[in-house]
């Protein structure tokens, strides 16, 4: 950037803003009587407060020492400071008064309780680490508000992130149990109340209150609101935000989700559990039981990828508490840990549906083959091995797809010379002609559609996996060959600038993927024209297949630049072994002589059609006759 200099114009503007400053300064300043007046003020005030602060200091330490001796003798004394400070305030007269926290520490957490407002300030998962090796932190130096509303009998609004929490810490056989206490008075009070179980990622945790019934008005809405800004933890922002994502189960067990990249709010009904998802790890919020109704937001923070690079959305929910007889009593779990389907899992209301599988069948093929056979293979291989050894695995059992398509395609091959023949007979009658046409195909059992069927059988499995490796937890932080983490992009070299899409660094396992994907489509392309006969607009879709086989390895290079390694892998592995497949199958199995000897046999056999061959043929024959009717017209 060039750097701004001053030029004379800019130095007189200056010098005349300096000169016009010390002018005011000059026409203001006091005269001698007015300082000494002045000082004398300052003398009476000062002496005022002292008085005024000695007097709050005397009941501000009586209050204190009664109740840490529990002498409720000068109870006079603390309802006149409870009257004038306000119920809840009185919390602040204790010694828990103050901004300190309580910290625990347990097998699976780091943890710190803030007295103001009594819920978590911090907490450190102690086996896991960031990209950068420091160790992940869900809620930490603010990032995280957790606050309830609540309307006083004296028409006032509190708020509890405001107010003073007492901390206590029990055991409970092998638990722990960190209670949080917003005091009225020793009977009075709301109660955080945490429990914490030994390896355990889910804590217990109640919201309730004694003795608020006539100090808090439960005939109007007591909300719990809570926010959370989720930390960057992966290598590439980019992909970490696209798998980071409000869900939520509401409605009895429907999973929904709020928008991926954009922001969004929705108004929910019903809700078991909301999951605040950051990729690789998550903060769930379960209720016992549903809630009735809430209010849920989640904002995108990335949109600069060059200098949002802390946090990557914001989450807020709004939900209502259950007050009885005017108490609290809501009871929740709180879960903080790794998105991985073998921990989530062990826990009720199907938590392990907050990761994103895929819908339907997508999600089915996922957690019935791919998890299963991936945590087998991995439990004996290198991760990288496991990868490449499932790629081999899922396309020998796909192998009869790809004989499929290429026994049609040879069929029509065979059939060419003969499709061209008709096409030239009936050149001025197009319809004609390709009802020759179908009628040809269909004794021969040579039809289009027997090489497009095939291959959407590939589709469900195609996506399946595109959805199982950036949720496979296992891949985390795993190596492969040049590859530090597997579920994170591989670097062979630094760039001085970002490119748009691409980002600011080369990958190599997108290279490779994208070089097996042009040869594997440079082949089946070249298959695909072979066997299609010659007609009219033929050359422009033959132009279109041949952009297709630059355009999709393209967009490989530039998409998966971000993504998953691990992604990279399969793909580049996968294309290799098809292109293997397909020379097999061309060179060894397919035999076209045999093949155009069956075809001479079923066109001497009577051929049935099926029920949409003759619809399509009745189709065709009605719409001849309504051309030839209005050819008679014209004449």
């Amino acid at each position: 950037m060039e750097e701004k200099k001053l030029d004379i114009n800019s130095i007189i503007g200056f010098i005349l803003i300096f000169g016009i400053l010390l002018y005011m300064m000059y026409q203001n300043a006091p005269t001698p009587e007015e300082i000494a007046e002045q000082e004398k003020q300052e003398q009476i005030e000062a002496d005022k407060k002292a008085k005024e602060a000695q007097q709050a200091t005397d009941t501000k330490v009586t209050t204190a020492e009664d109740y840490a001796l529990g002498d409720t003798s000068d109870s006079l004394k603390v309802e006149a400071l409870k009257s004038k400070l306000g119920s809840f305030a009185y919390a602040s007269t204790l010694p828990s008064g103050q901004d300190n926290e309580t910290d625990l520490s347990t097998e699976l957490f780091d943890l710190k309780f803030s007295n103001k407002g009594g819920f978590l300030s911090e907490v450190i998962l102690k086996s896991f680490v960031d990209y950068d090796s420091i160790p992940i932190a869900l809620i930490q130096n603010g990032n995280e508000s957790f606050n309830i509303t609540f309307p006083t009998a004296d028409n006032r609004i509190l708020n509890t992130k405001d107010l003073y929490f007492e901390p206590n810490i029990s055991k409970n056989g092998d638990n722990t149990v960190v209670s949080m206490r917003l005091k009225v008075s020793e009977s009075q009070y709301l109660e955080y109340r945490y429990e914490l179980k030994p390896d355990d990622y889910m804590i217990d945790f109640t919201i309730r209150s004694q003795g608020l019934s006539g100090v808090v008005n439960s005939s109007q809405d007591i909300n719990l609101e809570w926010g959370l800004k989720t930390y960057r933890h992966d290598q590439s922002i980019t992909y970490e935000n696209r798998y980071t994502r409000l869900t939520y189960m509401h409605e009895g067990d429907k999973i929904d989700k709020l928008a991926q990249m954009t922001d969004d709010e929705e108004d929910i009904q019903d809700v078991r559990w909301l999951s605040y998802r950051q990729h690789f790890f998550s903060t769930i919020l379960v209720a016992n039981e549903p809630i009735k109704k809430a209010t849920i937001t989640s904002v995108d923070l990335v949109q600069d990828e060059e200098v949002d690079t802390v946090f990557t959305k914001s989450y807020n929910s709004k939900l209502p508490l259950t007050f009885t007889n005017g108490e609290a009593d809501n009871n929740f779990s709180l879960y903080f840990g790794p998105t991985d389907s073998k921990v989530l899992k062990n826990y009720e209301y199907s938590l392990d549906e907050s990761i994103p599988f895929g819908w339907g069948i997508f999600g089915w093929i996922n957690k019935a083959i791919f998890i299963p056979l991936f945590a087998f293979l991995s439990s004996f291989l290198p991760y990288g091995i496991a990868i490449i050894v499932m790629t081999v695995l899922i396309k020998l059992m796909m192998s009869f797809v790809q004989y499929k398509q290429f026994l049609s395609q040879a069929k029509l091959r065979v059939l060419k010379p003969e499709l061209d023949e008709i096409r030239a007979k009936y050149k001025d009658n197009k319809m004609k002609a390709q009802q020759e046409t179908m009628a040809l195909q269909n004794k021969a059992g040579a039809s289009p559609l027997a090489g497009c069927l095939p291959g959407l059988i590939q589709l469900p499995v195609f996506y399946a996996l595109f959805m199982f490796f950036p949720t496979a937890f296992d891949l985390r932080q795993k190596s492969f060959l040049w590859a530090d983490d597997l579920s994170s992009y591989d670097v062979i070299a630094e760039l001085p600038f970002s490119i748009p899409f691409y980002g600011d660094h080369v990958s190599l396992f997108p290279i490779l993927a994208a070089i097996a994907i042009f040869f594997y489509m440079k082949m089946t392309t070249g298959q695909q024209m072979a066997s299609q006969p010659t007609q009219e607009g033929m050359p422009d879709m033959s132009k279109m297949m041949k952009y297709m086989i630059y355009f999709s390895p393209l967009l490989m290079l530039v998409f998966f630049n971000q993504y998953a390694s691990g992604l990279s892998l399969y793909y580049f592995i996968s294309n290799v072994i098809s292109i293997g497949i397909m020379l097999v199958i061309k060179n060894y199995i397919l035999d076209e002589e045999k093949i155009h000897a069956q075809i001479q046999e079923n066109k001497a056999k009577p051929k049935k059609q099926n029920k949409f061959q003759k619809k399509m043929a009745e189709m065709m024959e009605q719409a001849e006759q309504q051309k030839q009717m209005q050819q008679r017209r014209k004449r």
